[in-house]
């Protein structure tokens, strides 16, 4: 209710059953006095909480892409806070969260019956200030803006650490590979590339794998860019052999996986000869990784994918596995009919297991804190992921709290986008190397990193905190390359 007196216009609220007036005059100090208020509430939180919480005001119901920036910013503050002035004033933090660009479009595709169906595609470009944007193509059916984003992010601090020239970014749809023939495979792929070439190149953009998009998805792609641009170049990573692929590459994540948690282990007096591993998943990264596993003297005896797992004693068949995922592209229920004495369990319950080793190798989110409490009961010495942020945030803390070696996803796994840069080197080049060249490349980048991000953490006052290691080693880097290209 307002009227005016002597001038000046009048509030009136009633409060506790009584009206009270307000002039102008005493509104304009209500409200200065308010903002005071708020100014210093606002002081009152650092420059890591202040963008945490842009992040999820600007973002919403994006709760993976939330848990990823709030993970990396919160083991930043030690770094952020020594340089608060001069990244506050430029807005780093800020530009490293926003995406440089989002690419959201329509997939039309005809399957086989007929029907014409609909999905949608991503490209989110996250950061170029090291390098062209590089990251996976996923095709699953939960992709969605939130994990794409994540996964970009995430990519921005894994490439960095590799300490070749590439940027962070990541793409995809929800579109699930499985259950498809090759015909409706290559109707979406080609509808995809359709959308996706204006924004990709060489130079640009160079997309690769990942969950659902294997050497048969990658062919199409690069068939259909190909044609539409008229142009042969390494635009694609995860190629195959007689058109520009790298060897090794199939086998660079798993691979690249146990040669940082090897080196990992030694640095914590621990030898992997011996030990028995626990892993998840069974696609690429899983196979290959159990591959390493044997061959560097552990054994394996779990292995799951999205409706069970299988417990074998007497160590998993890699072989046995390939054939079923592989060749037949089968469920992991066969693998009972290969090796009688083998355990097959619908559902989760691979980190129930008595392991020495966890190796994280399906997807994000999927260790919970129950999972990590088994895990510590049960006496595991150390936890390297395989995927991409498989364990949860308060999963991974319980693990740190209770003195587990913790290898993050962005260190550990960083062997598959290596390899994916390796693989680019060699296109430029016009060339291709041995696999013994590029195992022996990836090797060396895989122990690099693993003593990158123990310096780092070192460094910094947190010996053994790879998390924290591998963001800050990371971020450096990516902060340096901002800062001296100033404000685009």
């Amino acid at each position: 209710m307002t009227n005016e007196k002597n001038g000046c216009i009048v509030c009136k609220r009633k409060g506790n059953g009584v009206f009270e007036e307000y002039t102008l005059k005493n509104l304009c100090l209500f409200y200065f006095r308010r903002q005071s208020s708020v100014r210093e509430e606002k002081h009152g939180m650092t420059y890591v909480d202040e963008v945490i919480e842009h992040v999820v005001k600007k973002n919403p119901a994006e709760p993976e892409f939330h848990q990823a920036v709030k993970e990396v910013l919160e083991s930043l503050r030690v770094v952020v806070d020594a340089n608060e002035e001069k990244y506050r004033k430029d807005a780093l933090l800020e530009r490293l969260v926003h995406p440089e660009r989002q690419i959201i479009f329509r997939v039309p595709w005809i399957d086989d019956k007929g029907q014409v169906q609909v999905n949608t595609g991503y490209r989110v470009q996250f950061n170029s200030a090291i390098g062209p944007y590089k990251g996976g193509l996923r095709l699953h059916r939960s992709v969605n803006l939130s994990i794409i984003k994540f996964l970009g992010f995430e990519q921005i601090f894994k490439n960095a650490l590799t300490g070749l020239p590439i940027g962070g970014g990541k793409g995809g749809s929800d579109f699930d590979p499985k259950g498809k023939s090759d015909r409706e495979i290559m109707a979406f792929c080609q509808s995809f590339m359709t959308e996706l070439c204006k924004y990709i190149g060489a130079d640009t953009d160079v997309p690769a794998g990942d969950i659902g998009t294997g050497a048969r998805e990658i062919g199409y792609l690069f068939g259909q860019y190909k044609k539409i641009r008229g142009v042969y170049e390494g635009v694609l990573t995860g190629k195959g052999l007689s058109y520009g692929g790298s060897l090794a590459r199939s086998e660079a994540t798993g691979y690249g996986l146990l040669y940082l948690t090897e080196e990992l282990l030694k640095l914590n007096g621990i030898s992997l000869k011996g030990k028995t591993v626990a892993v998840s998943g069974s696609g690429n990264v899983a196979i290959y990784a159990i591959e390493k596993a044997l061959q560097l003297g552990a054994k394996v005896v779990t292995v799951s994918d999205s409706t069970g797992w299988v417990y074998d004693a007497d160590g998993i068949d890699v072989r046995v596995l390939k054939e079923i995922k592989e060749v037949k592209r089968a469920r992991l229920t066969e693998y009972k009919s290969y090796r009688p004495n083998s355990e097959y369990h619908q559902g989760r319950g691979v980190w129930s297991v008595k392991v020495d080793l966890a190796l994280p190798c399906a997807t994000q989110n999927e260790l919970t804190l129950e999972d990590a409490k088994q895990l510590v009961a049960n006496g595991c010495l150390a936890v390297c992921e395989g995927a991409n942020m498989p364990t949860t945030l308060k999963a991974t803390q319980y693990l740190q709290n209770n003195d587990v070696i913790f290898a993050p996803g962005k260190a550990a796994n960083a062997g598959g986008v290596a390899t994916s840069a390796l693989e680019m080197s060699q296109n430029s080049m016009r060339m291709s190397w041995s696999f013994e060249e590029v195992d022996s490349k990836l090797k060396d980048i895989m122990v690099t990193i693993c003593h990158n991000i123990s310096d780092a953490a070192e460094r910094y006052g947190a010996k053994g905190n790879y998390v924290l290691g591998a963001n800050i080693a990371g971020f450096e880097r990516v902060a340096d390359a901002m800062s001296a290209q100033g404000i685009v």
